[in-house]
């Protein structure tokens, strides 16, 4: 497997979706922009966002819908690692964006479910049916925080509602190959949860003691000091988690019984997406420093997600 650096020079960059045309749309975190990185490293805003956008996916109208946290502060290591520190002064409020890639423009679509303001979307995942399941992580202040939760929304403003309410800070999200069960990172306690879908924005829940309806796959693999950020699956039902403070990408079993790390070079590997003809191109983003990389020759094949469209 081989490492290539597409870019540096990024502000905290997550969210990667990658196109036909062999360039990859990220989201900069701290520069509130949905940009574009193209084969050879150059960089171009597609849309000047604010807040903090964060995940992002290519919906069935070709459009890029983005998850706004609202904006972080952030602070930067002795290293020189940038990182996030809780709710931004200026925080601007969460909400789910959709922007045209042809014109740059961003129209938001929610802001509330059921009355209650957004906190923090972090990521989205589309089902077959044009519909979203996306997480909101909540929002961390110095002493209370938001809690999150797991929401199903229609990708033309119409609907929204919740999956699981209230969760302890759910990140990365995404579908099984035949789209029936969805799994969810849990940052904090480094857990991924799983939950059989009913119906597109239906889910069955397990009973207390479970948190949040869901069923835990895995705990904390590996130790504790981690942290679990977004993911993707692969066409075997595999789920590939960005793992942060130990760098990397550990790659669990659709039952949880096994997994491995994959060490990578930033303690703040934040997210992932397949690519190629063989969907076994890997992009992943090492926000800390700033860089978007791809690992080529992965061992297992991607998932293709709904709507993606690649040569």
């Amino acid at each position: 497997m081989r490492i290539r650096e597409i870019a540096a020079g990024l502000q905290f960059p997550e969210g990667p979706v990658a196109l036909p045309d062999g360039s990859v749309l990220v989201v900069e975190i701290a520069r509130g922009t949905l940009s574009r990185v193209t084969p050879d490293g150059r960089i171009h805003v597609v849309c000047e966002l604010g807040g903090g956008p964060n995940g992002a996916a290519i919906g069935p109208d070709g459009a890029v819908y983005v998850c706004n946290n609202g904006g972080f502060r952030w602070t930067r290591e002795p290293d020189g690692c940038q990182r996030p520190a809780g709710q931004a002064g200026d925080y601007s409020g969460g909400r789910i964006e959709r922007v045209d890639l042809s014109t740059g423009r961003a129209e938001r679509l929610y802001d509330r479910v059921d009355g209650h303001p957004l906190s923090g979307p972090n990521d989205i995942v589309f089902d077959a049916h044009g519909g979203f399941y996306f997480t909101d992580l909540g929002k961390a202040r110095d002493h209370d925080m938001d809690r999150g939760g797991v929401f199903y929304a229609h990708a033309d403003g119409g609907h929204i509602g919740a999956i699981a309410y209230p969760a302890t800070t759910p990140n990365g999200i995404g579908l099984s190959p035949d789209g029936r069960t969805l799994y969810y990172a849990e940052t904090e306690g480094a857990r991924l949860w799983s939950f059989r879908i009913l119906a597109p924005g239906c889910a069955a829940h397990d009973p207390w003691p479970s948190p949040n309806g869901g069923r835990m796959v895995v705990a904390s693999p590996g130790g504790t000091y981690q942290r679990f950020d977004s993911l993707a699956l692969d066409a075997a039902g595999n789920v590939h988690v960005a793992t942060l403070i130990h760098g990397g990408i550990t790659t669990v079993s659709p039952d949880g019984a096994s997994w491995h790390h994959t060490p990578l070079p930033d303690r703040f590997t934040t997210n992932l997406c397949f690519a190629g003809r063989d969907m076994r191109t890997l992009y992943v983003t090492l926000s800390g420093s700033g860089r978007l990389i791809a690992l080529d020759g992965w061992p297992s094949a991607g998932l293709r997600l709904n709507y993606q469209a690649l040569p």
